[in-house]
């Protein structure tokens, strides 16, 4: 998962912007790169850890009141520097999450208007497009608003502007995007761990919304129409020791030795009852738990390991029929929905956009009202979700349909089975070749019978009437290569 932090304030935000990338680390990510306009638009980007990119900023002492930062895990092209983010056009700067499904089309457009490519991403797509539209004559916003409007797929992006140092645009479609709200500055980021340090209190931004964040306040239009809408302020729960590395050596290790600790919180308001309460899920979940039929599982990775696990649970102790499918096939093959299923969204770190989007094609297919999902570690776990208990499971009738007869096929005459008699039958075991280069058989301790000659009955036989002479005792013995008596 790749990780965005930016920021406008008037204090240096590059502090903040490193810092937020360090709390992002536990994603993963093969290179960074952070971009900020002091006078002008500087950019430095870096393979490896953060720590390296940090080193690279304090040598070029880097600094300025508005930015953006990134963390990059590679998809399209090879994890090196000028593949890495941010992604530069003629003073406007990107960086961006997710995939462009139409970046082809939209790089072949592009070039043909004079723009040349530098990397292999889909993401230097956006860089070009935004800058087509400005040197129309665009703001920035309204700039960023129409480019959104030609990309097609899964993206949250956020755009700085070399001529325009005192805003930024965000957009989000398909990934996680929200900002935060100081005193007199402002944030966005892809995940509420990186903004932690500066505050508590968020937006979450919705499916096609676009943002722009100045020294002023912040400003949210909805990408198709332009029109301005607003969004609730949430104040996180989420602390900042909960996503610190602290003594561990790295998060995969942080998150191994916290499960018990993480169980514990979970079930804290379920340890003295005996059941766990549906509301515990939401307003709806207990309407939506009695009429559930069976469950469907999509998660990536790790994530789906734990669905197939959860799915024994679920068998085991609901008695109700689950699936776990891979999100990111999901929404790639034409599937029969069951609108009386349970849909349940397990992530990976923050929210994996392909569970998401298998998520979104769902709901679209079935009846969104019995398809909540379930995310852990995101904003979308507020919501209803899913759990294995007998007590929310729906009425099941007394027999089960009978099974279908398996197709018949015409029986052979000469064979019992319904497969044809050499099919049905083991297969015979070859002799091995006897090799040039291998030692020769051990000489035996009888002597050998004459050569067989061929009867007038058409049967091979031997004039001694296949018993060896032996030469020592004059007894019958078996031949020790053949196996049997010749």
């Amino acid at each position: 998962m790749c990780g965005i932090v930016g920021a406008v304030a008037r204090r240096n935000v590059v502090p903040i912007l490193l810092e937020g990338l360090k709390r992002l680390e536990y994603r993963g990510y093969d290179s960074a790169g952070i971009a900020v306009v002091n006078g002008k638009l500087h950019r430095v980007r870096s393979t490896g850890r953060v720590a390296q990119l940090g080193r690279l900023v304090d040598e070029g002492k880097v600094h300025g009141t508005i930015g953006i930062a990134h963390t990059r895990w590679a998809t399209h092209g090879k994890p090196t520097e000028i593949n890495a983010h941010p992604h530069v056009s003629e003073g406007i700067s990107v960086v961006h999450n997710g995939i462009i499904e139409n970046h082809e089309e939209m790089r072949a457009r592009l070039r043909a208007r004079g723009y040349d490519f530098t990397s292999e991403t889909d993401s230097e797509v956006i860089a070009h497009l935004v800058h087509s539209h400005a040197r129309e004559g665009l703001g920035l916003m309204e700039s960023v608003r129409r480019a959104a409007c030609e990309l097609q797929g899964a993206y949250a992006i956020a755009v700085i502007a070399e001529n325009d140092p005192s805003r930024m645009v965000v957009a989000r479609m398909g990934a996680p995007l929200l900002l935060g709200l100081g005193e007199d500055e402002y944030f966005a980021a892809s995940d509420t761990s990186a903004l932690l340090q500066v505050t508590q209190q968020v937006i979450y931004l919705e499916e096609g919304d676009c943002a722009e964040l100045a020294l002023d306040g912040i400003r949210i239009v909805e990408k198709t129409k332009g029109t301005t809408i607003q969004r609730p302020l949430h104040q996180t729960q989420l602390s900042a020791e909960s996503v610190e590395l602290g003594a561990h050596a790295h998060y995969m290790q942080k998150e191994i030795f916290e499960q018990p600790k993480a169980l514990r919180d979970t079930l804290e308001l379920a340890i003295n009852a005996k059941t766990i309460s549906p509301q515990l899920f939401g307003t709806e979940a207990a309407e939506i738990f009695a009429g559930t039929e069976q469950v469907l599982v999509l998660a990536c990775g790790t994530s789906h390991h734990a669905g197939l696990v959860a799915r024994h649970w679920i068998e085991s102790i609901a008695g109700l029929p689950c699936n776990v499918e891979i999100a990111s096939e999901y929404r790639y093959r034409q599937s029969v929905p069951n609108p009386k299923s349970l849909v349940v969204g397990i992530s990976q770190s923050g929210e994996t956009a392909d569970t998401l989007a298998a998520l979104d094609t769902r709901a679209s297919s079935g009846s969104p009202t019995r398809s909540p999902s379930a995310t852990s570690r995101s904003r979308r776990s507020s919501g209803p979700a899913s759990c294995g208990s007998s007590r929310a499971r729906a009425p099941r009738s007394a027999s089960p349909p009978p099974r279908p007869s398996p197709p018949s096929s015409p029986r052979c005459c000469c064979s019992r089975s319904r497969l044809p008699r050499r099919a049905a039958s083991f297969p015979r075991r070859r002799k091995p070749r006897r090799s040039k280069r291998c030692a020769p058989y051990p000489t035996p301790s009888i002597a050998p019978c004459r050569p067989r000659v061929r009867s007038p009955t058409g049967r091979r036989s031997s004039p001694c009437g296949g018993t060896p002479c032996s030469s020592a005792a004059g007894s019958i013995t078996r031949s020790p290569w053949k196996g049997r008596s010749s």
